[in-house]
């Protein structure tokens, strides 16, 4: 590829001479007779190198040289000053603005075509530097851009099979004692058909009747946890009046049994979330508040929008025993079940709540003090 040349001189003669001689060595060659023109002309197209004379009027090379050092787009252009020998010229002030070498009038043709060439090729060599370290870069970054991902992939695989790890103990350890019940109390009804009276018989079957109410429970939050982690979901704007209403359909039977007070906000503050996922929080946070809360249970509900305006806190507050320190530091770990009297849980249920929320793109928290109920929160994003 030719490579092109920008001579300024303000002499017509020394700017013919030069033109003709790097014309007839192969360059491209644009002349420019002072120190305006020639940044018009690199404004236009820049060229490969520059010949520069520094004695010209109402702009010298120096000047020309700093403006075009100063730009990004030319710093790099390699700049030869041309001196004349009855020129004062600084060679120190000339070389710390930017210039890489220098000629002087009159010209010696073959040492200023080797100057030429010189720095031509040097800049070819410090372009195809330039190339060879991005490329590396890019190889390098590639690279660094697997190996994370890799890793990601490795951790995210190892979470995985310690959930599962999880999973099945979870399934082997709260479904093999309800099932062993069952199977006992019908190995004890079958062999004793004879001998048992009418009211051991209902009272078993009501025993067996809820002991699998408590199997399907935790199948059915088994299977909510996998869709939390598989699911795709899209954020809409949640009716959380209409998911509550539910909610309390649902709890019908537990609300009957614990006959709670419930107080309930007149309105609610808008927030994204999905639908299905918020309704089993809210019937984890009531149910808990029902089995875990004074008696009669005081529950009051409500919602509050956060500082940032970026986010809502929903919550539900109880007149429980409340918890201690350690208790709300392993509340929502994976698999943790607290031991409280008379209430029996899988202890997934709460751990389930953070994914879903994390999901949403919220978190969740609890505000507790013995002899002082606790507050149970979730967060979900505000719309734009």
């Amino acid at each position: 590829m030719t490579k092109s040349i920008l001579v300024v001189d303000d002499t017509r003669a020394n700017l013919h001479l030069l033109v003709e001689i790097l014309t007839i060595n192969g360059y491209k060659v644009r002349p420019a007779a002072n120190g305006h023109m020639a940044l018009s002309a690199i404004e236009i197209e820049s060229p490969d190198l520059i010949l520069l004379d520094i004695m010209m009027p109402h702009m010298s090379g120096y000047e020309v040289c700093k403006h075009l050092k100063m730009r990004e787009d030319t710093a790099e252009i390699p700049i030869i000053f041309i001196s004349a020998l009855n020129e004062t010229f600084d060679k120190v002030h000339a070389f710390s603005i930017g210039a890489v070498d220098y000629v002087t009038k009159p010209f010696q043709v073959e040492e200023l075509l080797a100057r030429v060439e010189t720095h031509l090729a040097l800049q070819d060599m410090n372009q195809q530097l330039k190339n060879e370290v991005a490329h590396r870069e890019r190889i390098n970054n590639q690279l660094i851009l697997e190996i994370t991902e890799r890793k990601r992939a490795e951790l995210l695989l190892r979470e995985q099979n310690q959930e599962l790890d999880a999973f099945a103990h979870t399934v082997a350890h709260d479904l093999k004692n309800p099932l062993g019940f069952i199977a006992s109390y019908l190995d004890y009804t079958l062999d004793n058909l004879d001998t048992i009276t009418e009211n051991q018989k209902l009272m078993f079957l009501n025993e067996i009747r809820t002991i699998s109410h408590k199997s399907v429970n935790i199948i059915d939050e088994l299977l909510l946890l996998a869709s939390v982690r598989t699911n795709d979901i899209i954020l809409t704007e949640l009716d959380m009046q209409a998911i509550l209403f539910d909610v309390r359909e649902r709890l019908a039977p537990m609300i009957e049994k614990y006959q709670p007070q419930i107080m309930f906000p007149d309105s609610w503050p808008k927030a994204l979330g999905y639908a299905p996922w918020i309704e089993e929080v809210w019937v984890n946070y009531f149910s808990n508040g029902l089995k875990y809360g004074g008696r009669p249970p005081h529950l009051t509900f409500g919602a509050t929008v956060n500082d940032d305006s970026k986010s809502v806190r929903f919550w539900i507050k109880d007149n429980g025993a409340g918890l201690t320190p350690a208790q709300q530091e392993e509340l929502f770990t994976e698999f943790t079940r607290l031991k409280q009297v008379e209430v029996e849980g899988t202890g997934l249920g709460l751990s389930i709540i953070r994914r879903i929320i994390k999901r949403l793109g919220g978190q969740v928290g609890v505000e507790s003090e013995v002899g002082q109920g606790s507050l149970f929160y979730f967060e979900l994003p505000c719309p734009e």
